[in-house]
């Protein structure tokens, strides 16, 4: 066998190999991928789950009534009620519901919490869930059974399981217990009582509210927004308000720190109302767990491109400095090539001398070696 048959031996070999190759890539480009997605772990234990009560989905549930809209701006995620079908820990056995919502953080949970808080005998909030448990029987037993409850509830870490830390703001001295109202959206606010109208709170542009009543006194409202520039817009359309109600408002002192605003009304003496305003103050751990507004991006997206072009500029011309002295520089010394002489110049130097004494003055030929 010649080498040029030898040659074509080898090729039809490699020609085969090569075609088995992509056959075999093609087919396994073809072969379908499968993803196994894992049902989210119940919000109940299973002792919990087999009454006629039990129901669970996302979402709102149909039977929330007036609840759902609250939920629904709270971001509710899923939910799941059941019923007690035996004792707990030796204690006697309960009857009634128990209902865990599920939000997307634990802002939202809070929110929920405080619209919720009345609603029944016992609600209970960990993480980002809320339980609600209307119950009949032995306070044992029911306390059993929301331990049981809690315990079992998923954890979530990292930015969306982090408590708002608005609510901490309030100050605790005379604060009425159970009137404090987190509210995240206009339907929570006006649900829960607000003194503003909701239409200049601002929740559009992302704002968190709180409420508390103090003994004997009046309402304190604290707001906090993404930016001090939204705060200081809302900030004048509640002052505005406030001047509309005059009186009616009692005791309005209204402060304003960076994105904070708060705001006094009611029954308050003006000096303690204005000592409260003033000893409320930003911590550095303030955090932002929630979605900015689209006008805080649109701010951001404008600087950038403010200092894109600022440096395109600044390039642009330092380019054209490079290109304009390799210009004239260039055409300086083409100049001198053409008309016979160097194309650099010896550079000519002065000379001060700052040494004090004087210079001897030279006569004659500063050539010639003898005197003339």
């Amino acid at each position: 066998m010649g080498f040029s048959s030898r040659m074509r031996v080898v090729a039809a070999v490699l020609l085969a190999f090569a075609m088995v190759g992509v056959s075999a890539v093609s087919l396994e480009g073809q072969t379908p991928k499968v993803m196994l997605a894992e049902p989210p772990a119940p919000l109940l234990p299973e002792s919990l789950r087999g009454g006629p009560d039990h129901d669970a989905g996302n979402g709102v549930p149909s039977w929330s009534g007036a609840d759902g809209p609250v939920l629904m701006e709270d971001g509710i995620r899923r939910y799941e009620r059941g019923g007690p079908q035996s004792a707990v820990a030796g204690a006697p056995a309960s009857s009634g519901t128990i209902t865990v919502y599920q939000f997307v953080d634990a802002t939202g949970a809070a929110a929920a919490y405080d619209y919720l808080y009345k609603s029944a005998p016992y609600v209970v909030r960990s993480g980002v869930s809320v339980v609600v448990a209307n119950l009949k029987g032995s306070s044992a037993s029911a306390e059993a059974l929301l331990r049981t409850v809690e315990t079992g509830l998923p954890k979530v870490g990292g930015p969306k399981g982090m408590s708002p830390l608005l609510p901490t703001y309030l100050p605790t001295k005379g604060l009425e217990k159970g009137s404090q109202r987190y509210a995240l959206g206009p339907v929570g606010y006006k649900a829960m009582g607000g003194v503003l109208p909701a239409e200049i709170v601002g929740f559009d542009k992302a704002a968190e509210v709180v409420t508390a009543k103090y003994e004997g006194k009046g309402t304190l409202t604290m707001l906090l927004y993404p930016t001090p520039q939204i705060a200081g817009d809302h900030g004048r359309q509640i002052e505005t308000e406030m001047n509309r109600e005059g009186g009616a408002a009692g005791t309005v002192m209204l402060r304003r720190e960076g994105p904070l605003v708060l705001l006094t009304t009611g029954a308050w003496n003006a000096e303690e109302a204005k000592r409260l305003v003033e000893g409320i103050h930003l911590r550095s751990e303030v955090t932002w767990n929630k979605p900015v507004p689209p006008e805080f991006h649109a701010e951001i997206k404008k600087t950038v491109s403010l200092l894109t072009s600022i440096l395109v500029f600044c390039g642009l011309g330092a380019l054209a400095a490079v290109i304009l002295a390799l210009f004239l520089g260039g055409g300086r010394a083409a100049i001198r090539v053409l008309q016979g002489k160097p194309a650099a110049t010896e550079p000519e130097f002065l000379r001060i001398d700052l040494s004090g004494s004087a210079a001897r003055i030279q006569t004659g030929d500063p050539k010639s070696t003898g005197r003339g």
